[in-house]
C-alpha cells in the first residue's frame, strides 16, 4: 500500500475505532524526536571533528557491508550486483568521500563586502545547521536515496531521523540494524513502518523535511509541514522526455539510441524518477529509431529476461498490476511494436516499445515508472518543445542533437529540473551541478555542496564599531538630513562625502 493510500485509509477509519498500537507508535515517535532535539542542543554535532567522524563512519559502513547491501537490493528489487554498485553503493561512496574532503571548507565563515557608508564594518556569512531533520527515502533506490541525504544533513551538523520505505523491506531492515552500529546513535535514528508511522511523524515539528517520492504523497508531506512552517525539499519526478533529433552520422545515431536503452531499462527497469518516460522523434526517422532500440534491447537483456538476471524486477504485485493495467486499453495495446509480455510469478515485465499510443491514455498522462517506452512522432522536431510545455515540468529533459540553435531553444523555451544534451542520467552523479526538480517535479536541490546548503542556514553576521557615527539617521529631522539620506541611497561613500561637502559650501 502506498503511503498516501495508507494515510487516507487511516484518516477515514479514525472515527470507527482507536487502535492501541497507534498510541504506542505515537509515543515512540514523540520520544525519538525529543531525544534528537535534546542531543542537538548539546552542540556536539556542530564540530568539524564530529562531522568528519560520521562521514568516515559512513564510508566504513559501505566498504564493510557491500555484499550485504547488494543482497538486500537483490531481495527487494532483483538488482544485479553491478547495477547495485553503479547506482547505489558507488554513489554513496563518492558522495561521502567528497563531503569528507570538503566539509571543513564548506562550514567556514565567508567574508562579505560591506558598503562604504557603513565604514568601519565587516560582514560574514556563517553556515549553521537547521536542527532536527526528517528524511523520507524511496523504494526504487532504497540505499542511495536514504544515505545521500544523510550525508548532506550530517555534513551540515544536523541530527537526523530517517524513515526508509517499507516497500523495500530488506533494505529498510539493513539500514535500521546497521546505521546504529556505525553512526552516532544519539544523532542519527531510523524508524521503520508504513503509513501509520508516517502519519505520526508528520504530526511533529521538524526543522527540515526531505522527501523523495511521488507528487501525490509530497502534497501530504507539504501540507503537514506547513502547519509548523517547516521548510521542505521534495525530490519527485514526472514524465521526463527524450528529444531525438536526426543525427546524420550513423555512429552518433547508434550511440544516442544505446544511451536511451540504457537509461530506460538499465536503471531499475524504468522505475526511476530520472528515467526516460517517452521519446519524441520526427515521423520519418521513427522506424529507424525503433529497429535500433530493439537491437540494443536484445543485446543488453537477452531473449529470456528471467534467466539473464540483468533486468530488475517490478518492486511488488501492486506496482506490477498498475503497470499491466496501463496496457489494458485496446488502443494502447495496439500501439505495441516490441515486447509486452509479463511474468507475474517473478514480477518481470519485458522491455516494451509503443509507437504513438493515444495521448489521452493514462500511459501518456501519468508517470509510467516502469519498462514501457512510448515513441511519439512529430512532423518537425521543433514541435517537441510545444509538446513538452503542454505537460507538467519534468525533472529532466534529455535531448540528442548537434544543432546549437535548437539546443538554445530547448534551454530557453522549456522549464525542467535539468537539461542534458547527448547523454542520460549522468546528471545524478555530477556533484558540481545541483540535482532537483521544479514545479510538480520537485522543490529544492541537493548533491555535493548543494546538499550542505540544503541542510544549512547561512546566517548573516555584521560587525560595526563604536567610533564613526552617521548622525543624519537620528532626529530631529531637517532638510539637510533628508538630503544626506537621499544621497546615501544613491551614491557610494566617497561620492556622498563630495556631495555633502558641496552642499555645505553652498550654505
Amino acid at each position: 500500500m502506498l503511503l498516501v493510500d495508507t494515510v487516507v485509509e487511516n484518516n477515514n477509519n479514525k472515527n470507527q475505532h482507536i487502535d492501541p498500537r497507534m498510541n504506542n507508535i505515537g509515543m515512540e515517535v514523540e520520544e525519538t524526536v525529543r531525544e534528537l532535539r535534546q542531543y542537538f542542543k548539546t552542540g556536539k554535532t556542530k564540530s568539524v571533528a564530529w562531522r568528519k567522524n560520521q562521514l568516515q563512519a559512513l564510508l566504513n559502513l559501505v566498504h564493510e557491508n557491500e555484499d550485504a547491501i547488494s543482497k538486500a537490493l537483490y531481495q527487494d528489487l532483483g538488482k544485479h550486483p553491478v547495477e547495485a554498485y553503479r547506482d547505489e553503493i558507488g554513489g554513496v561512496e563518492k558522495s561521502a568521500q567528497s563531503s569528507l574532503n570538503s566539509v571543513e571548507k564548506w562550514m567556514a565563515p565567508k567574508k562579505s563586502s560591506m558598503p562604504l557608508l557603513f565604514f568601519p564594518a565587516k560582514g560574514e556569512l556563517l553556515p549553521e545547521p537547521l536542527g532536527v531533520v526528517l528524511i523520507f527515502s524511496s523504494w526504487n533506490f532504497p540505499i542511495v536515496l536514504a544515505l545521500d541525504p544523510i550525508i548532506g544533513a550530517i555534513s551540515a551538523g544536523n541530527v537526523v531521523l530517517i524513515k526508509p520505505s517499507e516497500q523495500a523491506p530488506a533494505c529498510s531492515s539493513f539500514l535500521a540494524n546497521t546505521l546504529p552500529r556505525y553512526l552516532d546513535s544519539n544523532a542519527v535514528k531510523v524508524v521503520e513502518g508504513g503509513g501509520d508511522v508516517c502519519e505520526k511523524l508528520l504530526l511533529h515539528k521538524f526543522d527540515k523535511i526531505f522527501f523523495t517520492g511521488s507528487p501525490r504523497v509530497a502534497s501530504i508531506v507539504m501540507t503537514s509541514a506547513a502547519r509548523n512552517l517547516t521548510p521542505v525539499t521534495l525530490e519527485l519526478g514526472g514524465k521526463c522526455p527524450a528529444i531525438f533529433d536526426h543525427l546524420s552520422n550513423p555512429s552518433d545515431f547508434k550511440m544516442a539510441v544505446k544511451r536511451i536503452v540504457g537509461a530506460k531499462w538499465g536503471i531499475c527497469s524504468g522505475q526511476a524518477c530520472i528515467g526516460i518516460d517517452y521519446v519524441l522523434v520526427e515521423e520519418k526517422y521513427s522506424s529507424e529509431l525503433i529497429e535500433l532500440l530493439k537491437k540494443f534491447v536484445r543485446r543488453f537483456y537477452g531473449d529470456n529476461m528471467v534467466e539473464s538476471k540483468v533486468l530488475s524486477r517490478i518492486v511488488n504485485k501492486q506496482h506490477f498490476q498498475r503497470l499491466c493495467n496501463l496496457l489494458k486499453d485496446p488502443l494502447v495495446a495496439a500501439s505495441i511494436v516490441h515486447g509486452g509480455s509479463v511474468d507475474e510469478a517473478n514480477l518481470f515485465i519485458e522491455p516494451t516499445i509503443l509507437l504513438d499510443p493515444p495521448l489521452d491514455a493514462e500511459i501518456m498522462t501519468e508517470e509510467i515508472f516502469g519498462p514501457f517506452l512510448p515513441v511519439i512522432t512529430v512532423n518537425k522536431i521543433q514541435e517537441s518543445i510545444e509538446f513538452i510545455n503542454s505537460k507538467p515540468k519534468p525533472l529532466a529533459i534529455y535531448a540528442f542533437t548537434k544543432d546549437e540553435t535548437f539546443k538554445r531553444k530547448i534551454v530557453s523555451e522549456t522549464s525542467s529540473g535539468s537539461v542534458i544534451f547527448n547523454d542520460t542520467l549522468v546528471q545524478f552523479l555530477c556533484d558540481t551541478l545541483p540535482f532537483g526538480g521544479v514545479g510538480q517535479s520537485g522543490i529544492g536541490r541537493y548533491h555535493g555542496k548543494f546538499s550542505f546548503d540544503t541542510f544549512s542556514h547561512e546566517k548573516a553576521v555584521m560587525h560595526r564599531y563604536l567610533c564613526l557615527e552617521i548622525e543624519p539617521r537620528y532626529p530631529p529631522w531637517n532638510k539637510f538630513k533628508l538630503e544626506f539620506i537621499r544621497l546615501a541611497y544613491r551614491f557610494n561613500y566617497f561620492g556622498l562625502a563630495l556631495h555633502m561637502l558641496g552642499l555645505r559650501k553652498q550654505n
